[in-house]
């Protein structure tokens, strides 16, 4: 039987509903190959009585905060009450003393605006962290001593994670997900979910991104053509000619529906794939290069670095043991 991590979740007065339920969506759903849970969810209060929701309803939960002192990972979701409107940077004396009950080395993780409570908490001094775009200007004039980076989806400090607003918390789940038991698990998870099963940390919250019109003119049939094809070479020119676009045309619309350059969408894609067959196949790393189209090894880790931050080599050592489906060289 796996032991199962613990996550608990703390919900606030004012908390949000949707970004309180991804905690128990994502890690509820992670299991072994056996069907074993990998994690147990929780929720408390910070004195054990029902909180406010910010829609027309209260959540009852049942327990108080002596059940963060046997979280190993600590969530806490975003609240209007106690996010952007807490003006003046400090802890109510109830939240002080229920995060007095969490260990030293617990695992951290706000979503949203919940990364004010971890920053009053003098959790975040020094470190870089991300919240809901619209409130980044008023949380860095608010926690000076933060690194503010507000165009990213989330952000990995290690034993500290923040996410941007609403869905990027479902991102920052499923890292988190990946990051401790490989992206077979994590992508799992996904399908059940019906979610993207990976957005680069990195990637540019969509800020005030207009929708496209609806058109016939679309790159999604170019977009799923490229992906049964990244060990290609897949020049601009020769997707726009896929889409019967030109380049200047299908750069701009391809920007509008997915939000990113048609180059750094492959990046992300090509890394993504290099991860699965790293985690699960006992391919080299040049045969791994070729295979999602960076050509030579020296390309892969050129681009994992930016993209993960560590060298294929590092990230097979990392997650190798976790969900290798073959056995892997020494």
């Amino acid at each position: 039987m796996v032991e199962r991590h613990r996550v608990v979740v703390l919900a606030l007065d004012g908390v949000i509903p949707f970004e309180l339920g991804i905690p128990s969506r994502v890690f509820g759903r992670a299991h072994d190959a056996d069907g074993n849970p990998l994690y147990e969810v929780q929720t408390c209060t910070a004195d054990g009585r029902p909180v406010r929701s910010d829609a027309d309803f209260s959540v009852s939960v049942d327990h108080g905060p002596e059940l963060l002192a046997e979280a190993d990972t600590v969530v806490i979701p975003a609240s209007y009450e106690l996010g952007p409107a807490y003006d003046d940077g400090h802890l109510p004396p109830n939240l002080e003393a229920a995060l007095a009950f969490v260990r030293p080395g617990t695992r951290y993780v706000s979503i949203c605006t919940g990364s004010y409570i971890l920053a009053a908490a003098g959790l975040l001094d020094g470190l870089r962290a991300t919240t809901h775009w619209r409130n980044a200007e008023h949380f860095q004039r608010t926690y000076p001593q933060v690194r503010v980076d507000p165009d990213v989806l989330f952000v990995d400090e290690g034993h500290i994670l923040t996410s941007a607003g609403v869905a990027a918390g479902l991102d920052l789940c499923l890292h988190i997900v990946r990051r401790d038991h490989g992206s077979d698990v994590a992508n799992q998870v996904a399908r059940r979910c019906v979610v993207p099963p990976w957005r680069d940390g990195g990637q540019a919250q969509y800020i005030e991104r207009p929708i496209p019109e609806s058109t016939a003119e679309s790159t999604a049939a170019t977009r799923d053509w490229a992906l049964d094809r990244l060990g290609e070479s897949l020049t601009l020119s020769r997707m726009a000619a896929h889409s019967n676009m030109s380049v200047r045309t299908f750069t701009r619309r391809f920007g509008d529906e997915v939000g990113t350059t048609p180059n750094r969408w492959l990046i992300t894609h090509r890394v993504d794939r290099a991860r699965q067959l790293l985690e699960t196949t006992d391919l080299s790393v040049d045969v791994i290069s070729r295979e999602v189209g960076f050509g030579t090894a020296v390309s892969l880790r050129q681009h994992m670095g930016a993209v993960l931050g560590v060298p294929p080599s590092a990230y097979r050592r990392t997650f190798r043991g976790q969900s290798v489906t073959t056995k892997a060289p020494a």
